[in-house]
């Protein structure tokens, strides 16, 4: 298969791994890949993984991305609180909730990070389209309970403080209802404790 081939066959794919190019020739040899890699026709993201060089970035692909390396997965915690501008700050690399063991890769175009979340509690997110493609990334009433899944220290008055949540956008975009049906979901007293106290605080704040 000559490089114009693969392209073409590829052209509407974000990232594509070893299989794609199999499903297109069975007879691919991989050496073909590194050739291209040092032609600076593609990248490698990760192992078996790639995109091509000449691929526009942007968060819509960023995120793609991250749900395409490491399935089953959907974009979740500071990544998805930045993205609903829920807290001020961009935030450095791409994190994801998973199924699968937590893990982080570091790759040429950014950093993604996956934090392991029960089977149970792979629900609530949404999937969000976008020049014909698309991707998974939390409601923004999911994305608060998985931060604070995660981050079981955060607990009081002080900690809730430091996350710096924009009240106006929380009281607009977070249903209340939604958010306490999805926190029943997880069946924790200790989540449930915490949740409502950070629900009480932000009413007041």
């Amino acid at each position: 298969m000559q490089y114009i081939e693969l392209k073409e066959a590829l052209k509407d794919f974000t990232v594509f791994s070893i299989n794609d190019i199999k499903n297109i020739d069975r007879g691919f040899f991989r050496t073909r890949l590194s050739e291209w890699q040092d032609k600076g026709y593609i990248k490698k993201i990760i192992k078996g993984h790639y995109i091509f060089s000449d691929l526009e970035i942007n968060e819509n692909v960023f995120f793609e991305i991250a749900n395409r390396i490491y399935s089953p997965s959907y974009i979740s915690f500071e990544t998805a609180l930045s993205y609903y501008h829920l807290i001020p700050e961009s935030v450095y690399g791409i994190t994801s909730a998973s199924t699968r063991r937590t893990y982080n890769f570091k790759t040429s175009i950014a950093e993604f990070t996956y934090k392991t979340i029960k089977d149970k509690f792979f629900f609530g997110y949404n999937l969000i389209k976008y020049d014909n493609k698309c991707f998974k990334i939390a409601s923004i009433e999911k994305s608060v309970l998985d931060y604070f899944y995660i981050n079981s220290e955060i607990k009081n008055k002080e900690d809730f403080a430091g996350l710096r949540i924009n009240k106006d956008i929380f009281s607009k975009q977070v249903n209340e209802d939604k958010l306490y049906n999805f926190l029943d979901k997880f069946g924790q007293k200790a989540l449930a404790k915490r949740i409502k106290t950070f629900m009480e605080f932000m009413k007041n704040a």
